[in-house]
């Protein structure tokens, strides 16, 4: 019988993160200001502590990872990854399903693996709080979960239509000490002005960040975090990929094409960088890499690649990244954490390169995807994480026309079981399947300003 779970030994996690910066054919664009100067570290440091500012914009290829950090981690990692033998069984197909699942982490999901390193390095500076916006409340309960090990206060604003969806997850932020607030809210200026203009806002991640980073800029001793898009959210994630490496010598196996859900970018550039930087060196030339996205909100197949802040209130710098404008909300899709306007700038970078390819798909197809997943090897995800589910689906099936014996991997970043509400909605047929709103982020893309870097 083909073996289905591939384990390491707890010495075997990782030492340090991998820094893809240092193996990229040409520089990351900077992070600008609206006039085009260069964003500093000085200019970031009333938003993060310095430690991660570093990281930001370090391209060392490996970074250590904090002994401190590790001692958390050690928890629940290394996570497992498994063969889909019996969804391979169920689909009839020639190849080779593989998934790393990260749904063994106390919060259930791949989040706490940057939340308990930025918890770590803000406590290091004297940060008493952090605050944070989140979506489906992954990232929320994450953080929620690393302030609690480092003795920091957390505030999270959750977005609203999640927050009305997924109340456990406020519940399970509230066990660990956080502060759960539905965003827009009246707590901050920028939350009372949505209201004002739509007091039945459901709220988006542009309008949280917003929100989390006001509350941070007029608070003393508090400091902002992000669970997704910056360099360093992408670096602590890469823990992933490299016990993913290790799992795949030990099945003497390495994947053929790699898919992973994207909103902001973090656990699907966690998961693929490390073999993103095989792909780069020309080790592996032929590794097909998808980044799999929702059509309702789908930056990197329709977005345009330029300048764009990462909050709707534009207090962040702009970011180089596939956007639908910092304005643009997107329809209340169940896959909560995939509705922000932008991507990362470095997962961005290596779509517009022809690294990384995308795909965008509605909300039914992905659902019916994760139940057939559920019914086979028994794990109910994620509704993003779903996203990647179907993708390593179609790939299996188009294997099955083609008799092609292909090795398929997909990033399984997280348990559904705050989600049985979207199921529910599955199963009694009344999901919809929103269309991309295309006026409305023409609109968004036009209130985005134009700028050119300035060369210093």
């Amino acid at each position: 019988m083909d073996r289905v779970k591939f384990l390491l030994d707890e010495e075997e996690i990782p030492k340090k993160w991998y820094n893809i910066q240092a193996d990229l054919p040409t520089p990351l664009d900077p992070p600008v200001k609206p006039n085009g100067e260069p964003v500093t570290p000085e200019d970031l440091s009333p938003i993060f502590p310095m430690g991660l500012i570093k990281q930001e914009v370090s391209r060392e290829r490996w970074i250590r990872i904090p002994e401190e950090v590790l001692d958390v981690y050690r928890l629940w990692r290394p996570t497992p990854l498994y063969r889909a033998t019996r969804l391979e069984k169920a689909l009839k197909t020639p190849a080779k399903i593989y998934y790393k699942w990260e749904g063994v982490s106390p919060p259930g999901s791949h989040k706490p693996n940057t939340a308990v390193a930025q918890a770590y390095y803000n406590m290091k500076e004297g940060v008493e709080r952090l605050t944070t916006e989140t979506g489906a409340g992954q990232w929320g309960s994450a953080l929620a979960f690393g302030t609690a090990f480092f003795g920091l206060k957390c505030t999270v604003y959750m977005v609203r239509v999640s927050y009305d969806q997924k109340p456990y997850r406020r519940i399970m932020m509230q066990c660990w000490g956080a502060e759960c607030i539905p965003s827009p809210s009246k707590r901050t200026k920028f939350g009372r002005s949505i209201l004002e203009k739509d007091p039945d806002s459901p709220g988006s991640l542009g309008i949280a960040i917003s929100e989390a980073i006001e509350d941070a800029v007029t608070h003393d001793n508090t400091k902002y975090s992000l669970g997704s898009v910056l360099n360093h959210v992408l670096l602590h994630q890469t823990i992933v990929g490299l016990e993913c490496k290790k799992q795949f010598e030990l099945a003497d196996d390495y994947p053929d094409v790699m898919f992973g859900c994207v909103g902001g970018g973090s656990n699907f550039a966690g998961a693929s960088f490390p073999f993103v930087a095989d792909k780069l060196r020309g080790d592996k030339p032929d590794l097909k890499v998808v980044a799999c996205e929702p059509k309702a909100c789908p930056t990197l197949t329709k977005g345009p690649y330029m300048y764009d802040h990462g909050d709707a209130a534009k207090m962040t710098p702009l970011l180089m990244m596939y956007t639908l404008g910092h304005g643009f909300v997107p329809p209340p899709i169940h896959a909560g954490g995939l509705r922000y306007h932008g991507d990362a700038p470095l997962l961005s970078k290596l779509v517009k390169e022809g690294v990384i390819d995308a795909v965008a798909y509605h909300q039914t197809e992905v659902f019916k995807a994760a139940v057939t997943f559920a019914r086979a090897e028994g794990f109910v995800v994620a509704p993003e994480t779903a996203h990647c589910v179907k993708a390593a689906i179609d790939e299996a099936l188009r294997c099955k026309e083609t008799g092609e014996e292909k090795t398929i991997f997909f990033a399984n970043s997280g348990h559904g079981h705050f989600d049985l509400a979207a199921y529910d909605a599955y199963f009694a047929g009344k999901l919809v399947d929103y269309e991309y709103p295309a006026e409305l982020a023409k609109k968004a893309l036009e209130k985005v300003p134009r700028v050119k870097p300035k060369v210093v």
